[in-house]
């Protein structure tokens, strides 16, 4: 019976550091993106912002899962890591962000949440995807 209780714990500690790193997903992209993103994707119906946020919560569900599977025997060790690569791949998207930013004409972050459908949603989220890949093969 104990070591359901532990289990659930463990559980509880994992889960909970998961939705902290899910909200500071969402505080990125709305730092990275003009406007309000809760008002553009739930009043405005905006899918570009809506795909952006999505790519971002799936990239970073992806880090703290592999971080969480593959995690150490000591749990405190593996709390740690999950929230150390969870917050590398929050600071490598956001970095991921600013170059793309850079070498496309615009503001990336406007054009990502202009109502319109932009292809520019679809590169971006691909990257968001592709850097908490690149993220999680890296968690050993």
């Amino acid at each position: 019976m104990s070591d359901i209780v532990n289990g659930l714990g463990r559980a509880g500690a994992y889960g909970a550091l998961g939705v902290v790193l899910l909200i500071l997903g969402i505080v990125l992209v709305d730092v990275l993106t003009p406007g309000k993103l809760g008002r553009q994707i739930w009043e405005d119906r905006n899918r570009n912002a809506a795909i952006l946020l999505s790519s971002a919560l799936l990239g970073i569900g992806g880090i703290v899962f592999t971080s969480i599977w593959t995690t150490y025997d000591d749990f405190g060790k593996g709390l740690l890591s999950t929230a150390a690569f969870g917050l590398l791949g929050l600071v490598m998207m956001a970095v991921a962000f600013l170059v793309v930013d850079l070498v496309t004409p615009g503001k990336l972050g406007a054009t990502l949440v202009d109502p319109e459908p932009h292809p520019a949603v679809w590169v971006t989220a691909s990257c968001n995807i592709a850097v908490s890949a690149i993220v999680s093969a890296s968690i050993a």
